[in-house]
């Protein structure tokens, strides 16, 4: 009897292990079933070169980006949509991390629990929210330079415009991608996944400190003589300013009032309003993750004026600022992009109608709107509001210096204030030279198409 008991015992604990292991199966299934059926070691779905065979790639207008036919992958015809929408699309290697073929490969087969995938004669399709006209627009103003341009809606999240330059045609890659720095980081999406020291767009948040924290912000003057001195460290301007109040100190971008204004609020409050401004945060752009920009705080008074103008070791993702933008141009929160308009699986069923996500609070309301002005403010006094005909922008440009010998980075990064364009843009030149006259230029360009049309 004991014998039996004891078989009955073992027979028990094993059947509950079965149905663990069977739970864990279905618990798994369910969330990363699209991921192993779009694996690329499924030949149903991938040729012998390792393309995916299944899917369509469009852009918000129809038109297609990338799409299978018998058993190879095509491109859209024209090379420069190719190079402009490559970060977007994917290329046929998986070397690109954020393009729809390596990221969304699960919706590209037309994956769901019940049939799982549909194969290549019946993928999926993928809409995605950019269009390819302001892509090929983007890259063609930053004209062979390395950078990124970016721009969204900010009270709905679709990114319309996204691209990272150097980029490369994936029908004709480059012999020397490799080896050659012409192509250094080619595979990388400099929007979504590095950072990059921001210069003067970091004014904004040392601004919305200074507003709050400061009680005689709006009513006081600040001097400046062409640099200013703060322990060991020189703190150099663009010019000889004078005497300024703080929204001219904003237009002139002037370093020895905004270093000064820095020390003066410390490290805490800085640090207390970079993070809330989401600048040290990651934004999931369906499931795609952004870089957390990072600082350094532990610093004495010169650096932290330094800091404060957005020098040192202040290092920002331009995803981030740009919604940051989007905050500040919707009374404090702003919508979360994203890049997935519409999904189709294999039977042509639509996916469901996007839910808007917003973030939490960036800035205040009140502060926004301070901001706001002063950055019309900037267009209107420091950058030309006739550089950009029929729009009422808000702006604000950045030189930043990345070391002895090299050009600095250039940003412009701001938003639209017309009500049929709620538009959040930034754009980053690397090593470009000045953010108003170079990264002003290459948003003018593209915010023209997108606003004005052909």
């Amino acid at each position: 009897m004991k014998k039996i008991e004891k078989r009955a015992f073992v027979c028990f604990l094993l059947a509950l292990v079965l149905a663990a292991g069977m739970a864990l199966f279905l618990i798994r299934y369910l969330a990363e079933g699209g991921r192993w059926a779009s694996s690329a070691f499924n030949r149903h779905l991938y040729n012998s070169q390792g393309q995916l065979t299944a899917g369509t790639v469009l852009d918000r207008d129809g038109d297609i980006l990338t799409s299978a036919e018998n058993g190879k992958r095509t491109y859209y015809d024209n090379e420069t949509v190719r190079k402009a929408t490559l970060h977007a699309v994917g290329d046929l290697q998986g070397n690109i991390g954020t393009g729809a073929l390596n990221a969304f490969a699960g919706r590209l087969t037309g994956w769901n629990l019940i049939n799982g995938a549909f194969g290549a004669d019946r993928g999926g399709e993928l809409t995605l929210t950019l269009d390819a006209r302001y892509n090929y627009e983007a890259y063609q103003a930053l004209n062979g330079k390395a950078g990124t341009v970016a721009v969204y809606n900010y009270r709905t999240g679709e990114i319309l415009c996204m691209v990272s330059s150097p980029s490369y045609d994936p029908l004709n890659i480059p012999d020397d991608i490799e080896t050659s720095d012409r192509w250094k980081g080619a595979y990388l999406n400099r929007f979504l996944s590095s950072t990059f020291i921001p210069g003067s767009v970091y004014k904004t948040v040392t601004l919305a400190a200074a507003l709050e924290k400061l009680p005689d912000a709006e009513t006081r003057t600040w001097t400046c003589e062409g640099s200013l001195q703060i322990g060991d460290e020189t703190i150099i301007c663009s010019g000889v300013h004078g005497e300024q109040d703080i929204a001219a100190a904003f237009a002139n971008s002037c370093n020895a009032a905004f270093a000064g204004i820095a020390v003066e609020l410390g490290a805490d409050i800085l640090q207390q309003y970079t993070e809330k401004a989401g600048l040290t945060s990651s934004y999931s752009l369906d499931g795609l993750s952004s870089a957390k920009g990072s600082f350094d705080w532990e610093l004495p008074d010169g650096r932290l004026g330094w800091a404060g103008v957005g020098q040192d070791r202040d290092m920002v993702n331009p995803c981030a600022l740009m919604v940051y933008m989007g905050a500040i141009a919707n009374g404090g929160k702003a919508a979360i992009p994203y890049l997935i308009l519409e999904t189709k699986n294999g039977l042509g069923i639509s996916s469901l109608p996007r839910h808007v996500r917003k973030t939490r609070e960036l800035v205040s309301r009140s502060t926004a709107e301070k901001i706001e002005e002063l950055m019309a403010g900037n267009v209107e006094k420091t950058y030309g509001r006739d550089r950009f005909p029929h729009m009422d922008l808000c702006a604000k440009s950045g030189t930043a210096e990345v070391g002895e010998g090299k050009a600095p980075h250039a940003w412009f990064a701001g938003f639209l204030r017309n009500e049929e364009s709620p538009y959040a843009f930034v754009v980053l030149v690397e090593n470009g030279g000045g953010g108003s006259s170079v990264a002003g230029t290459a948003a003018g360009k593209v915010l023209d198409i997108i606003v004005n049309g052909y």
